[in-house]
């Protein structure tokens, strides 16, 4: 590279860089701090506030709501990955093959994945209503129940109901990242295993699968960056009840910060978050790294 293009290469370094710092680094830095001194509504507007360690994560660990959030969060994430990927893969495979109105499909399931979460929430609330909702009138018109079920309002079941709205959600983010790498398989490996006389199974066991194993594992992890930051969503359909039955960490976090006027404690639960977040980002770089020497 010529000498006079290397200010120009550092130019375009650091406006990502400073992007990255400042919208980025700084709200994170200044999360930790917080997670370690007493902050409430009378020394927010301070720089100077009591340091008190880690006694905000001693009490957040105490707390009974935040472990079964967290538990919560746990099963939230885990069903959302193995669904989205399962059903992603399933319809990235059903539209694989060429047909009338293929491409069209595909655009109006891109359309729902583009939507704001809020709007989803909303529109998922309507559904799961208890009175009028689509989901009632369904089953009731099916027989297959005799009254309203409460899917947002009872504790056993308003965590499946969010995340039947999330997977819904989420899932075309997946197909399409799936679709990307179908696409990448090349056809010959199919042909030459077809004249072998190998099935549709064998096929998808013996070349699919094993070509998909890098896309797969980062799609994984790329769910549950997005799944751990679910707020919108679920806020609009339950806000995290009843009961904390469908709350999650970030959630919570808002709610300890926001409505109960507890930054520090807030700002615990968040750092519990991102660490989570910080280590599957981890795993996401390693799976590029290692499919880009592949």
């Amino acid at each position: 590279m010529a000498k006079a293009q290397q200010p120009l290469l550092y130019v375009f370094l650091a406006i990502p860089v400073t992007y990255l710092v400042a919208l980025i680094g700084f709200p994170v830095f200044y999360n930790l701090v917080m997670s370690v001194q007493d902050v409430n509504l009378g020394n927010i507007s301070s720089m100077i506030r009591p340091f008190i360690g880690l006694d905000n994560y001693r009490e957040v660990i105490a707390d009974p709501s935040f472990r079964k959030v967290f538990i919560n969060s746990i099963l939230f994430v885990g069903v959302n990955v193995v669904a989205q990927i399962v059903i992603g893969l399933s319809v990235a495979l059903f539209f694989s093959r060429e047909f009338p109105g293929a491409g069209l499909l595909r655009g109006l399931l891109l359309a729902a994945w583009m939507l704001p979460a809020l709007v989803v929430g909303a529109l998922w609330k309507w559904i799961f209503a208890t009175e009028y909702g689509l989901a009632n009138a369904a089953l009731t018109s099916l027989g297959l129940v005799d009254a309203g079920v409460h899917w947002l309002s009872d504790p056993r079941i308003a965590l499946t109901s969010v995340t039947i709205a999330n997977i819904w959600f989420g899932m075309p983010f997946s197909m399409i990242l799936i679709a990307a790498a179908l696409i990448a398989i090349p056809r010959e490996l199919y042909e030459a295993a077809a004249l072998d006389g190998a099935g549709a199974v064998a096929r998808f066991r013996y070349i699919t699968l094993p070509s998909l194993t890098a896309t797969l594992l980062a799609v994984a992890c790329l769910v549950t960056i997005y799944t751990m930051r679910a707020f919108d969503l679920i806020y609009a359909m339950t806000q995290g009840g009843p009961l904390d039955a469908s709350n999650v960490l970030p959630l919570l976090s808002y709610q300890f910060s926001f409505q109960q006027f507890k930054f520090g404690i807030g700002s615990a639960i968040g750092t519990f978050s991102f660490v989570i977040v910080f280590v599957v980002a981890l795993v996401y770089v390693r799976t590029l790294k290692k499919e880009a020497v592949s």
